[in-house]
Parts: C-alpha cells; sequence; structure tokens
C-alpha cells in the first residue's frame, strides 16, 4: 500500500494565492483544477490528495497526489504546465522583433518611394536589409500579434465628388454606354 502524500505546510502568501487561483475565471483552466486540489486540502487537512483530486474534477485517483506532490516540491510553480516537446521556433524572437521595428516605420523615411507598407513591399524591404525571406503567413501572424492590423487603402475615385466638388470637370468627358 502506497504511503498518503501530505499537503506541506503553506504560507499565508500562499494560501492567498491558491485560493485566488481555484476561484479565478481567468486563469487557464488547468491551473485553475490544480489550485483546486491544494484548496480542497487546504479546506479540510484530513482529506486524502486523491479524493481532492476527484473533487477538483480529474478523472483519475492518481492525479491529485500528483500535483499534491509538485506543489510541496516547487510552490506555485509547480502547478505551471511544464514545457512540452514540439517544433523549435525557426526565427529568432530579434527577426520578430526586427520585422515589428520595420513595419511601425514609416517607408518614405527609410528612402522607398511610397508612403504605405503592402505586404510585399514589407517583405522584400525585410529581406533587403536583414538577408531573411519571412513567409506572407509569418508576416500577417507576427504583426497580427502585435496588434497591428492591414487598412485598406481608399481610392481616391470613390465618392470623388464628395473630396473634390470640381472632379467631373477635371475629369472631362467621358464615354457614356447607351
Amino acid at each position: 500500500m502506497r504511503k498518503a502524500v501530505k499537503l506541506r505546510t503553506l504560507t499565508t502568501e500562499e494560501v492567498t494565492e491558491i485560493k485566488r487561483l481555484a476561484a479565478s475565471r481567468k486563469e487557464p483552466i488547468r491551473k485553475v483544477q490544480r489550485a483546486r486540489v491544494i484548496a480542497a486540502m487546504v479546506e479540510d487537512p484530513k482529506l486524502h490528495a486523491s479524493e481532492a483530486g476527484l473533487k477538483a474534477g480529474f478523472k483519475s485517483q492518481q492525479m491529485g497526489p500528483e500535483w499534491v506532490r509538485r506543489f510541496n516540491q516547487k510552490g506555485l510553480e509547480g502547478l505551471e504546465d511544464q514545457p512540452r516537446p514540439g517544433r523549435k521556433p525557426t526565427h529568432a524572437p530579434s527577426v520578430r522583433s526586427n520585422l515589428v521595428s520595420l513595419a511601425l516605420q514609416k517607408p518614405r523615411t527609410l528612402g522607398y518611394p511610397y508612403e504605405l507598407w503592402t505586404l510585399e513591399r514589407l517583405q522584400k524591404a525585410f529581406e533587403e536589409r536583414h538577408q531573411t525571406h519571412l513567409s506572407d503567413s509569418t508576416i500577417w501572424e507576427w504583426l497580427e500579434a502585435e496588434g497591428l492590423e492591414w487598412k485598406r487603402q481608399q481610392s481616391w475615385f470613390h465618392e470623388a465628388e464628395k473630396h473634390d466638388p470640381e472632379f467631373a470637370e477635371k475629369r472631362g468627358a467621358s464615354s457614356q454606354l447607351t
């Protein structure tokens, strides 16, 4: 028979943070569920870790003791997700930073003959300056993550009369189909 896992003595700051996490609606659900295991054991010191895990919503009896052990060893950090395997990033963070920095500058100030960036212009300028090609989707994703959006340019012909009352006279005669 396995030895019961006991919760170590918590500081008042840890108790406060565990209660906050267990009641949170903004934190990731996995972290909230793990905090609920600890909170259940704080509220009822006689509660077994496996019962606290079931009470917190875990389906397996092994999960409660697992999270209590991790919390006992690492504290609040033990409730966080551990890094998972996966593909390493293709580009360094500095590449992303350089792209965002370039996108925030006006092209005319950098010596380009245009006022606004298009995706193709930004991609070409970045490649010229940093010798790194970035795909369209990478540029879109990174700029969107920074809160930047592409704006659709307005044609000057759109409702031209509103902007220039003499537009029709300046334009000259147009051929009309009958």
